[in-house]
């Protein structure tokens, strides 16, 4: 039986993006054995002047931190007005299965933080998707359920659980606010075993962490052999050199100098932004 991964979350936390690479790795060496399950956690529900000016400070900070790619003149452009609606569209997409909603919100993440684009408006939600229709998602089934008062309800749902602040989150002092209402930090993973005990990874955390908690939840221990760059491609699709360098096992030098090689063959080609680039398959 798989070990439950509940990943508490937002498609605009700078942090929850900067931990992509280590997620990817612990999905990598557990493969099926962990069942994921994203809980959206609304990072903020109006942002307010302040607010924008705060982040495009926070980005390039966590850029360096993380080596993901971000691109903080979002922030400076008008930046989004809130986070709740990623969350419904992540949700809605979510009704056409989960791997629907893990695309969704991984597109979402690339689009704010690397692509600068609007992804709060309705509008470009809906775009979004329909550029996605080719990778599984249908459109007008989307655009029907991000409407839905349905979906509305699981996103109260899930807001609902994080602000259920586990006594562990409290200790590590892992918490966060959206206005007011104080709720778990992001992201934050909660491993529930086969007989329910749950062990929670709270916040920015060193991988061991993450593959520890996944071990002593029944997952077993990390295994097979480390692929190679384009098997991370394959695996996951659209992957920052950093995400690359983290499943692989390489260093920074070596994953650069591999995928420009392999860019100079024609089999990937980059996207870059300030702080990086995103590689895909040719």
């Amino acid at each position: 039986m798989a070990v439950e991964v509940r990943v508490v979350t937002d498609p605009a936390c700078a942090w929850s993006w900067a931990s992509e690479p280590k997620l990817r790795r612990l999905e990598w060496e557990f493969g099926d054995r962990l069942d994921w399950r994203w809980v959206m956690g609304g990072m903020v529900r109006e942002v307010g002047p302040m607010q924008r000016a705060r982040y495009g400070r926070v980005w390039p900070n966590v850029a360096v931190e993380s080596g993901m790619p971000f691109d903080p003149r979002l922030w400076s452009q008008g930046g989004i007005e809130s986070s709740y609606p990623p969350c419904q569209a992540v949700i809605a997409a979510g009704e056409q299965g989960k791997p629907a909603a893990e695309l969704l919100l991984r597109r979402i993440r690339e689009g704010l933080m690397f692509g600068r684009r609007r992804l709060d408006r309705v509008s470009e939600l809906l775009a979004l998707a329909g550029e996605l229709e080719a990778e599984g998602i249908d459109p007008a089934r989307f655009e029907i359920d991000f409407r839905s008062d349905a979906i509305l309800e699981r996103l109260a749902d899930q807001l609902e659980e994080a602000r259920r602040i586990p006594s562990q989150a409290v200790a590590e002092n892992a918490t966060g606010c959206t206005g007011p209402i104080e709720r778990v930090t992001f992201p934050s993973l909660t491993f529930v075993g086969a007989d329910g005990t749950r062990r929670g990874v709270y916040g920015w955390q060193p991988y061991e962490l993450y593959a520890e908690a996944a071990t002593a939840s029944g997952a077993g221990d990390p295994g097979g052999p480390a692929p190679d760059a384009l098997a991370v491609l394959d695996r996951f699709g659209s992957s920052a050199t950093r995400e690359v360098e983290e499943v692989t096992g390489h260093s920074r030098a070596e994953t650069e100098a591999e995928l420009w090689r392999l860019a100079c063959e024609g089999t990937v080609e980059p996207t870059t932004v300030m702080t990086g680039n995103l590689w895909k398959r040719v």
